[in-house]
């Protein structure tokens, strides 16, 4: 039998997706997968289908770099509804309590807050993303199995208030029991820039807890991951206006270059005559390279004619390298 054709077109960049609430990270990479007729494409880690906001989707050589958006600072938008804890920690659970939250105020859970700033540890939910022996945590819990989880150290740069709405300010918690429909509950709208793997939910947990009320997260958005910020990201529904009836080239001009994730990193401009050892995975010689990295550095490389080639890791003046973009035929 003859080789199945790939399915899709060969194009190379990032595209800056702004995901919609009640969908899944995979289920917009595919969607956005079929609007560019890409044949590879991957995300950089997953937010959760109540979480919209930044979702940056790597095609073709570019998923070769996802890995630095994967270990990426992350910045999000979140409301907490205080008074409620759900067995998710977010409002998809169902409600396992419910407590008098009528008596917070701003300045209690101000003076709260820097207990989670800085280096601080979470337990993993037990309803991420993570694996253990190959399947999600989630998959474990929702079979009644609890997995024991390690603390895991992770930074929060800054933690802040925006907005506190008092009870009877907030609307009504739809998922509540019977009893509890006619209650209101609190809600406190919070600013988190935070290192990879936090988990804004944990936060959202631990506050409650610190607070006596429990409490679980209501909305979740992501303004930032790296580099790339949230005014600069599209929607899916953009994007399928912006294709209509028309050829998936029409998009093209939405992606961001293949290097997009490693942008922060030192640039090192080599000949394209060194160039083509260095795409056969051969080091190459850059004292120029010492200039803007230390050695055991990761640098990304060019060549003169200005095209990414990859990145490399500077060892004894040498470009080692690291992740070698393939050069599409002619």
């Amino acid at each position: 039998m003859g080789r199945r054709p790939k399915w899709g077109r060969p194009i190379d960049g990032v595209l800056l997706l702004n995901k919609d609430t009640g969908m899944t990270s995979n289920a917009a990479l595919q969607q956005a997968k079929r609007l560019f007729f890409a044949n590879r494409a991957g995300h950089t880690g997953s937010l959760d289908p109540l979480a919209t906001g930044v979702l940056p989707l790597c095609f073709g050589e570019a998923t070769k770099f996802s890995q630095f958006l994967l270990n990426a600072d992350k910045t999000y938008s979140s409301t907490f509804r205080l008074g409620i804890k759900t067995e998710t920690g977010d409002c998809d659970g169902e409600v396992v309590s419910t407590t008098d939250a009528n008596h917070l105020t701003t300045q209690m859970i101000e003076e709260c807050l820097p207990r989670f700033r800085g280096l601080i540890q979470q337990i993993p939910s037990m309803y991420s993303a993570l694996k253990h022996q190959g399947k999600p945590l989630y998959k474990w819990a929702r079979e009644g199995i609890t997995i024991p989880r390690e603390p895991r150290e992770v930074t929060i740069y800054a933690y802040q208030i925006t907005a506190f709405r008092a009870a009877g300010d907030t609307a009504e918690f739809d998922d509540a029991s019977d009893a509890d429909k006619g209650r209101r509950y609190p809600e406190v709208d919070v600013e988190v820039h935070c290192s990879k793997g936090t988990y804004i939910r944990s936060l959202a947990e631990d506050l409650g807890e610190m607070l006596g009320v429990g409490a679980h997260v209501s909305r979740l958005h992501r303004r930032s991951a790296g580099p790339f910020v949230e005014a600069d990201s599209v929607s899916l529904h953009t994007l399928t206006d912006t294709r209509g009836e028309s050829d998936p080239a029409s998009l093209d001009h939405l992606l961001l270059p293949t290097d997009s994730p490693v942008q922060n990193l030192p640039q090192v401009i080599i000949s394209d005559e060194m160039g083509d050892y260095f795409r056969q995975g051969q080091p190459v010689m850059s004292t120029e390279a010492y200039r803007s990295a230390e050695e055991g550095g990761i640098v990304r490389v060019r060549m003169d004619n200005g095209e990414f080639i990859g990145i490399a890791e500077l060892i004894e003046g040498q470009l080692a390298p690291k992740r070698v973009v393939v050069k599409k035929s002619e």
